[in-house]
Protein backbone atom coordinates (compact mmCIF):
# COMPACT_ATOMS: atom_id res chain seq x y z
CA UNK A 1 0.00 0.00 0.00
CA UNK A 2 3.14 2.48 0.80
CA UNK A 3 3.87 1.71 -2.91
CA UNK A 4 1.03 2.59 -4.44
CA UNK A 5 0.51 5.79 -2.53
CA UNK A 6 3.69 6.90 -2.84
CA UNK A 7 4.16 6.88 -6.18
CA UNK A 8 0.71 8.21 -6.74
CA UNK A 9 1.40 11.08 -3.98
CA UNK A 10 5.14 11.71 -5.74
CA UNK A 11 6.34 11.00 -1.95
CA UNK A 12 10.10 12.59 -1.33
CA UNK A 13 9.63 13.29 2.18
CA UNK A 14 7.08 12.19 4.94
CA UNK A 15 6.81 11.56 8.62
CA UNK A 16 5.78 8.49 9.96
CA UNK A 17 3.19 9.59 12.82
CA UNK A 18 3.26 7.08 15.67
CA UNK A 19 4.92 4.06 13.72
CA UNK A 20 6.91 2.24 16.36
CA UNK A 21 4.28 0.62 18.74
CA UNK A 22 4.09 -3.20 17.16
CA UNK A 23 6.53 -2.87 13.73
CA UNK A 24 9.63 -1.00 15.26
CA UNK A 25 9.38 1.58 12.48
CA UNK A 26 8.53 -1.15 9.49
CA UNK A 27 6.59 1.33 7.37
CA UNK A 28 9.58 4.39 8.13
CA UNK A 29 12.00 1.77 6.96
CA UNK A 30 10.11 0.07 4.06
CA UNK A 31 9.91 3.68 2.40
CA UNK A 32 13.07 4.66 2.68
CA UNK A 33 14.54 1.02 1.31
CA UNK A 34 12.03 1.69 -1.41
CA UNK A 35 12.23 5.48 -2.63
CA UNK A 36 14.56 8.28 -3.18
CA UNK A 37 13.52 9.89 -0.08
CA UNK A 38 15.03 13.38 0.75
CA UNK A 39 13.74 13.61 4.37
CA UNK A 40 12.01 11.82 7.02
CA UNK A 41 10.54 11.69 10.39
CA UNK A 42 9.30 9.21 12.77
CA UNK A 43 7.68 10.67 15.32
CA UNK A 44 6.99 8.54 18.35
CA UNK A 45 6.73 8.74 22.34
CA UNK A 46 8.35 4.78 22.77
CA UNK A 47 11.29 4.68 19.87
CA UNK A 48 12.80 1.50 20.82
CA UNK A 49 16.25 0.07 20.31
CA UNK A 50 15.62 -1.71 17.53
CA UNK A 51 14.62 1.29 15.59
CA UNK A 52 17.72 3.15 17.10
CA UNK A 53 19.76 1.19 15.46
CA UNK A 54 18.12 0.16 11.85
CA UNK A 55 17.94 4.32 11.78
CA UNK A 56 22.03 4.76 11.92
CA UNK A 57 21.82 3.72 8.15
CA UNK A 58 19.76 6.26 7.08
CA UNK A 59 21.23 9.93 7.16
CA UNK A 60 18.11 11.68 6.16
CA UNK A 61 15.76 10.17 9.02
CA UNK A 62 14.97 12.12 11.97
CA UNK A 63 13.85 10.63 14.42
CA UNK A 64 11.71 12.40 16.91
CA UNK A 65 10.82 11.26 20.14
CA UNK A 66 7.62 13.50 20.90
CA UNK A 67 3.71 13.62 21.14
CA UNK A 68 2.63 14.54 17.33
CA UNK A 69 -0.64 15.74 18.73
CA UNK A 70 0.98 18.75 19.99
CA UNK A 71 1.63 21.98 17.95
CA UNK A 72 5.21 22.37 18.93
CA UNK A 73 5.58 18.63 17.20
CA UNK A 74 4.07 19.65 13.89
CA UNK A 75 5.84 22.93 14.15
CA UNK A 76 9.27 21.26 13.78
CA UNK A 77 8.34 19.20 11.35
CA UNK A 78 7.82 21.66 9.09
CA UNK A 79 6.30 21.29 5.07
CA UNK A 80 6.17 17.40 4.52
CA UNK A 81 4.92 15.18 1.21
CA UNK A 82 3.23 12.75 3.04
CA UNK A 83 1.51 12.22 6.41
CA UNK A 84 1.71 8.54 7.08
CA UNK A 85 -1.09 7.11 10.00
CA UNK A 86 -1.10 3.85 10.05
CA UNK A 87 -3.07 2.44 13.13
CA UNK A 88 -3.15 5.16 14.44
CA UNK A 89 -6.23 7.42 14.25
CA UNK A 90 -8.56 5.41 16.37
CA UNK A 91 -6.69 6.35 19.68
CA UNK A 92 -6.07 9.83 19.47
CA UNK A 93 -7.78 11.34 22.46
CA UNK A 94 -7.31 15.41 22.86
CA UNK A 95 -6.10 16.23 20.05
CA UNK A 96 -9.24 14.04 18.95
CA UNK A 97 -8.37 11.90 15.26
CA UNK A 98 -9.85 14.61 13.30
CA UNK A 99 -7.67 17.17 15.32
CA UNK A 100 -4.78 15.64 14.38
CA UNK A 101 -5.75 15.59 10.54
CA UNK A 102 -6.68 19.72 11.01
CA UNK A 103 -3.04 20.09 12.70
CA UNK A 104 -1.06 18.31 10.24
CA UNK A 105 -3.06 19.37 7.07
CA UNK A 106 -1.40 23.16 6.01
CA UNK A 107 2.08 21.21 6.37
CA UNK A 108 1.38 18.20 3.61
CA UNK A 109 0.55 17.30 0.11
CA UNK A 110 -1.09 13.98 1.25
CA UNK A 111 -2.22 11.87 3.70
CA UNK A 112 -1.62 7.99 3.74
CA UNK A 113 -3.95 6.41 5.96
CA UNK A 114 -4.61 2.66 7.16
CA UNK A 115 -6.88 2.17 9.92
CA UNK A 116 -9.44 -0.12 11.93
CA UNK A 117 -12.44 1.41 10.44
CA UNK A 118 -16.40 1.52 11.76
CA UNK A 119 -19.16 -0.38 9.97
CA UNK A 120 -21.16 -0.12 13.04
CA UNK A 121 -23.91 2.69 13.94
CA UNK A 122 -22.76 6.47 13.87
CA UNK A 123 -20.06 8.17 11.46
CA UNK A 124 -17.25 9.04 14.49
CA UNK A 125 -17.93 7.22 17.86
CA UNK A 126 -15.87 7.78 20.83
CA UNK A 127 -16.20 3.87 21.63
CA UNK A 128 -16.04 3.94 25.81
CA UNK A 129 -19.20 6.24 25.55
CA UNK A 130 -20.53 2.74 24.28
CA UNK A 131 -19.98 1.73 27.57
CA UNK A 132 -18.19 -1.37 29.05
CA UNK A 133 -20.07 -4.33 27.66
CA UNK A 134 -20.69 -2.94 24.18
CA UNK A 135 -17.14 -1.44 24.40
CA UNK A 136 -15.59 -5.25 25.04
CA UNK A 137 -17.86 -6.25 22.63
CA UNK A 138 -16.06 -4.06 19.76
CA UNK A 139 -12.44 -4.23 20.12
CA UNK A 140 -9.81 -6.38 20.60
CA UNK A 141 -9.69 -8.32 23.91
CA UNK A 142 -6.76 -7.35 25.77
CA UNK A 143 -6.50 -7.34 29.23
CA UNK A 144 -6.08 -3.44 29.20
CA UNK A 145 -9.58 -3.09 27.63
CA UNK A 146 -11.20 -4.64 30.31
CA UNK A 147 -9.64 -3.18 33.34
CA UNK A 148 -9.79 0.39 31.71
CA UNK A 149 -13.47 0.92 33.10
CA UNK A 150 -12.50 0.73 36.79
CA UNK A 151 -9.66 3.72 36.04
CA UNK A 152 -11.33 6.12 33.73
CA UNK A 153 -10.41 9.45 35.84
CA UNK A 154 -7.14 8.52 37.64
CA UNK A 155 -4.06 9.72 36.20
CA UNK A 156 -1.89 7.47 33.69
CA UNK A 157 1.49 8.70 34.77
CA UNK A 158 3.26 7.57 31.71
CA UNK A 159 1.31 9.69 29.38
CA UNK A 160 0.43 12.27 32.23
CA UNK A 161 -3.05 12.65 31.27
CA UNK A 162 -6.94 9.84 32.73
CA UNK A 163 -6.73 6.59 31.17
CA UNK A 164 -9.88 7.85 29.24
CA UNK A 165 -7.56 9.55 27.28
CA UNK A 166 -4.56 7.43 26.79
CA UNK A 167 -3.60 6.57 23.30
CA UNK A 168 -2.76 2.29 24.78
CA UNK A 169 -6.51 1.89 23.85
CA UNK A 170 -9.32 1.61 21.47
CA UNK A 171 -10.94 4.90 21.73
CA UNK A 172 -12.56 5.74 18.48
CA UNK A 173 -14.81 3.45 15.64
CA UNK A 174 -14.06 6.08 12.13
CA UNK A 175 -16.40 5.28 9.32
CA UNK A 176 -15.03 5.93 5.96
CA UNK A 177 -18.18 8.87 5.65
CA UNK A 178 -16.15 10.21 8.42
CA UNK A 179 -12.88 10.31 7.39
CA UNK A 180 -13.07 11.28 3.85
CA UNK A 181 -15.61 14.07 4.74
CA UNK A 182 -13.02 15.46 7.78
CA UNK A 183 -10.08 15.54 4.74
CA UNK A 184 -12.54 16.64 2.03
CA UNK A 185 -13.30 19.79 4.44
CA UNK A 186 -9.51 20.53 4.83
CA UNK A 187 -8.76 20.01 0.64
CA UNK A 188 -7.70 17.16 0.18
CA UNK A 189 -9.43 14.68 -2.10
CA UNK A 190 -9.38 10.59 -2.17
CA UNK A 191 -7.01 9.02 -4.86
CA UNK A 192 -6.42 5.84 -3.48
CA UNK A 193 -8.21 3.22 -1.89
CA UNK A 194 -8.38 -0.46 -0.63
CA UNK A 195 -10.22 -2.92 1.61
CA UNK A 196 -7.97 -5.44 3.76
CA UNK A 197 -10.67 -7.31 4.78
CA UNK A 198 -11.98 -7.80 8.36
CA UNK A 199 -10.26 -6.44 11.61
CA UNK A 200 -8.54 -9.34 13.42
CA UNK A 201 -12.29 -11.06 13.06
CA UNK A 202 -14.24 -7.86 14.49
CA UNK A 203 -17.68 -7.90 13.73
CA UNK A 204 -18.04 -3.78 13.59
CA UNK A 205 -14.07 -3.11 11.67
CA UNK A 206 -12.51 -3.36 8.78
CA UNK A 207 -9.17 -2.90 7.52
CA UNK A 208 -9.01 -0.21 5.22
CA UNK A 209 -6.33 1.55 3.12
CA UNK A 210 -6.57 5.59 1.89
CA UNK A 211 -4.52 8.27 -0.09
CA UNK A 212 -5.64 11.82 0.31
CA UNK A 213 -3.64 14.37 -2.01
CA UNK A 214 -4.64 17.94 -1.53
CA UNK A 215 -6.64 19.48 -4.02
CA UNK A 216 -5.33 22.18 -6.47
CA UNK A 217 -7.56 25.82 -5.39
Amino acid sequence: MIERAFERCQVRSFADLGGVWAVDGGYTFFALERFDIERAYLVDEDHTDAVRERAKAFPQLELVSANFGSQDTADRLGPIDAVVLFDVLLHQVSPDWDEILELYAPRTRSFVIVNPQWTGKGGAVRLLDLGREEYLRCVPPMDLHSEVFSKLDENNPRRGRPWRDVHDIWQWGISDAALTTALERLGFALVYFEDLGRWQGLDRFRNRAFAFAKEDR
